[in-house]
């Protein structure tokens, strides 16, 4: 091997290395973002950072097969998985990957009230799902939990899944969700959705391709990374001062006027 090649192997190598160390740093400010209101009890999410979103690897995996979108799939070219009466005046877009830590903390501070105000038929949330750890930190578990979740969405199970999902979600190092096992384990969770069905659904990757097209929506949205979340058009983070308490309070005066 040439000294040229060695230096453009060991250039490669330490390029990877610099972009999972930032990658690292990333993460560590996401989380330190979700902070803890010690009066209300709830969490509260500032700006998430994802510097790597635009020029890290893009996450797809095994993505080959015909494009077949998730039933009930609405949006823009048929990218979002929809949840709550098309009625709600107020609509939150959701932009999430499934092996992402900030997700889980917004999912965890923010899921009692947006199932609540679903319940009331004050809001609508559509949920599009990205692949960017995979991209970032290698691995296809954003890619499989997505598809599965697609195939919930198919069973009429998404939101219970989608919950399942992040609260058993691994650690960010651990591409646990790459095994469709994993994944249909924890469709037991959910009652009425470990089928056969689901279970092909999820082996055969029916909705990866669907999934790769949305990451690259995602890619091509301008958005700083996951997750990105949007009440009626409007980027939540960047008010500093939301919480779940507050986003309840947007969504019902909303409901009233």
């Amino acid at each position: 091997m040439s000294e040229k090649n060695r230096e453009g192997k060991r250039t490669a190598r330490e390029r990877l290395a610099e972009e999972r160390d930032r990658q690292r740093s990333a993460d560590k400010r996401r989380r330190a973002l979700v902070v803890g209101g010690a009066v209300t009890g709830v969490l509260a999410l500032a700006a998430v950072i994802g510097v790597l979103a635009a020029n890290a690897g893009d996450g797809e995996g095994d993505t080959a097969g015909p494009l077949t979108a998730p039933s009930g799939a609405g949006g823009e070219d048929s990218l979002a998985i929809p949840v709550g009466e098309e009625s709600a005046k107020s609509t939150l877009t959701v932009w999430e990957d499934f092996r992402c830590p900030a997700c889980k903390g917004f999912e965890d501070g923010y899921r009692s009230v947006i199932h609540e105000l679903t319940a009331a038929g004050q809001l609508r949330t559509e949920y599009h799902l990205a692949t960017l750890i995979d991209g970032n930190m290698g691995g296809s578990g954003s890619l499989h939990a997505a598809n599965a979740a697609a195939c919930a969405q198919d069973a009429g199970k998404f939101p219970a899944y989608h919950d399942v999902l992040f609260q058993n979600q691994p650690a960010e190092t651990d591409d646990a969700y790459a095994r469709n096992s994993r994944l249909i384990e924890l469709a037991g969770k959910v009652g009425g959705l470990a089928t056969g069905t689901f279970e092909k659904c999820v082996e055969d990757g029916t909705h990866n391709s669907w999934v790769a097209k949305s990451h690259k929506a995602f890619q091509g949205g301008g958005f700083s990374g996951t997750p990105t979340v949007l009440l009626n058009g409007k980027n939540i983070y960047e008010d500093r001062t939301m919480t779940p308490a507050k986003l309840k309070q947007l969504v019902r005066r909303a409901a009233e006027a």
